[in-house]
């Protein structure tokens, strides 16, 4: 089973979308994105609107695997703000935008402690690649998680999200593994057993802090649950969460 490959290409999706879009406001007469004049972010807005408001089928025809991953991306995402996969984490690429800011929290964390220099995490972008995996299925599965934890996901969007997943991934064991996690109850403490290094922990997270609206209240308290049953310390905690806000500014 390979999440790796499957988590990547949903984290660039949005990379490539602000690139098209952006690219389509800055050159004059450009109607290929239809963003024409908006910038990136409002037009990577539009796109995954589009996606998840339900026109799944005239937004990805004739599309690549990009696309086709970005649609996967909007279903999850609902009708969240696109914000949450832009940003400056994108400049990173991929898995290694999570491993990147887990690292760079760690870092801010651990000199806010004052004490000795701890060992160097050992976030996913750091790791040997045959352990690669085991970060890269945890945080797919915080992310899987994060996405129900405003209630959106009902069995009709699990359907249309699996539907695309299959289109994306022709390996059976990672698509009925994507089935049982969409079609799990939604619970902290379940989510929270994949964690087993505390910089997967970290990364799970940090994922789940991406995915979320932290103004809403169920999201809120789906967050400070999982920090809880991730054993995350509070200054660590808060640093994830300024290290997401700032990828996003």
């Amino acid at each position: 089973m390979n999440t790796r490959g499957l988590l990547d290409q949903l984290l660039k999706s949005g990379q490539d979308l602000l690139k098209n879009a952006s690219g389509g406001s800055a050159q004059s007469g450009s109607h290929g994105n239809g963003v024409e004049g908006k910038g990136a972010q409002g037009g990577l807005n539009d796109l995954l609107g589009k996606v998840g408001g339900g026109n799944l089928g005239g937004f990805l025809s004739g599309a690549g695997g990009g696309a086709l991953a970005a649609g996967a991306m909007g279903l999850l995402l609902g009708n969240k703000s696109a914000r949450r996969i832009g940003g400056k984490a994108l400049t990173y690429g991929g898995l290694a935008a999570i491993g990147v800011l887990a690292y760079k929290a760690y870092g801010n964390w651990q000199a806010n402690q004052g004490t000795a220099q701890q060992a160097e995490p050992q976030t996913v972008d750091r790791v040997p690649s045959a352990q690669v995996e085991q970060h890269s299925e945890a945080i797919l599965r915080a992310l899987v998680a994060a996405a129900k934890a405003d209630g959106h996901v009902d069995a009709n969007e699990r359907q249309l999200i699996e539907g695309e997943f299959t289109r994306l991934t022709g390996d059976r064991d990672l698509q009925q593994w994507l089935h049982v996690e969409l079609n799990k109850p939604l619970d902290p403490t379940d989510v929270a057993r994949s964690a087993r290094t505390p910089e997967i922990a970290a990364e799970m997270y940090l994922a789940s802090v991406m995915m979320v609206d932290e103004e809403h209240f169920m999201e809120r308290a789906y967050l400070d649950e999982l920090a809880k049953q991730l054993k995350i310390e509070p200054g660590l905690k808060q640093e994830l969460e300024n290290q997401v806000r700032q990828s996003q500014q």
